[in-house]
């Protein structure tokens, strides 16, 4: 600092920092209200499904207000979107691991069965399968929780990618593509294969097994289109 006329400058006060202790009290009670609105939500839209359920109910049952609720989630959808992305990544991981036992590198089709029927069979179970379709993939732009649901669906198409590449050490531009494609192809089937009991079509067919069966024919297209072999164990 410069003396001027016999004075030096008197600093400004510097900005208070909070303490660290109250720093974490304040995240731990984010944290708390987080996961009593999640909880809440879940069992809300168990017991009466996405259109019975107001927002109003789901901040009672957290013991929060609307205000405070729309700070975590900004609408209904977003909410559950919060509470069944959680678990669609779990379905995700699930069969990531059910394609690991697929020691056959060749044994593409059972490899990306593994890894998405559990999904399917997790996403049947539901009632809400619809709501939670509606909302991920046609819901309002820039939402937390549907950019989060949709990075799990970029996730699963990247491993869909990975199984159909596997036997390829150093895949070319053109295969790549070509896996990304039929990634993008599987996830539509799956899709349809969930809203498969709301229009009666098709009701008797076993829905695994349809599965298995329209992934070895995108399979078959990948490797027509890629000339890579592939076996089937079934």
């Amino acid at each position: 600092m410069t003396a001027i006329d016999g004075y030096l400058p008197v600093s400004p006060p510097a900005a208070s920092v909070p303490p660290v202790a109250q720093v974490g009290r304040r995240e731990r009670a984010k944290e708390d209200k987080r996961a009593r609105i999640f909880s809440a939500a879940s069992a809300a839209f168990a017991e009466h499904g996405f259109d019975r359920v107001t927002t109003q109910q789901i901040a009672d049952r957290a013991d929060v207000g609307t205000g405070t609720l729309f700070r975590y989630a900004a609408t209904k959808g977003e909410l559950f979107l919060m509470v069944y992305n959680e678990r669609f990544a779990d379905a995700v991981e699930a069969g990531a691991l059910a394609s690991r036992r697929h020691t056959d590198r060749t044994d593409r089709t059972d490899a990306v069965h593994a890894l998405v029927d559990p999904v399917l069979t997790w996403a049947r179970s539901l009632g809400d399968s619809a709501d939670y379709q509606r909302e991920l993939l046609f819901g309002p732009a820039g939402e937390r929780y549907r950019d989060e649901g949709l990075a799990i669906v970029a996730d699963l198409q990247n491993r869909i990618t990975t199984l159909l590449l596997t036997d390829q050490p150093d895949p070319t531009q053109v295969t790549t593509r070509e896996a990304h494609r039929a990634a993008r192809s599987v996830f539509a089937i799956l899709n349809l294969l969930l809203v498969q009991p709301l229009n009666d079509l098709h009701p008797e067919s076993d829905a695994s097994a349809e599965l298995h069966a329209q992934i070895a024919q995108v399979v078959r297209g990948y490797v027509a289109t890629t000339d890579t072999p592939d076996t089937g164990s079934r």
